[in-house]
C-alpha cells in the first residue's frame, strides 16, 4: 500500500486505515466531526496569530470569508449589524 500521508511512517497508517474500516457508521460520524472540528480551531486559530489585535468577531468573519466565501461573511456581518429585537 503505498503512504496517503508522507509524514506518517506506512504501518501506522495501515494500522488507521483498518480501524477506520472496522468501525461503525457512527463512529466514523463522530471521528469525521471531531477532525472537522479540530481543523476549524486551527484555521481560526492561526487566523488570530496573523492578526492579534483583532477581535474575535473580526477572526471569525475572516474565518468565514476564507472558507465559505465573501457573500456569506457579509451576510454574517450585516445580520451582526441589525438592532436587536
Amino acid at each position: 500500500m503505498q503512504t496517503q500521508s508522507p509524514d506518517t511512517p506506512g504501518q501506522f497508517e495501515e494500522v488507521w486505515i483498518e480501524k477506520i474500516r472496522q468501525a461503525g457508521v457512527a463512529q466514523r460520524l463522530a471521528l469525521a466531526c471531531s477532525l472537522s472540528q479540530t481543523a476549524i480551531q486551527l484555521s481560526r486559530r492561526a487566523i488570530q496569530r496573523s492578526h492579534p489585535d483583532w477581535p474575535a468577531r473580526r477572526v471569525l468573519l475572516e474565518f468565514v470569508e476564507l472558507h465559505y466565501g465573501r457573500t456569506l461573511a457579509d451576510a454574517l456581518q450585516a445580520l451582526w449589524e441589525q438592532p436587536s429585537r
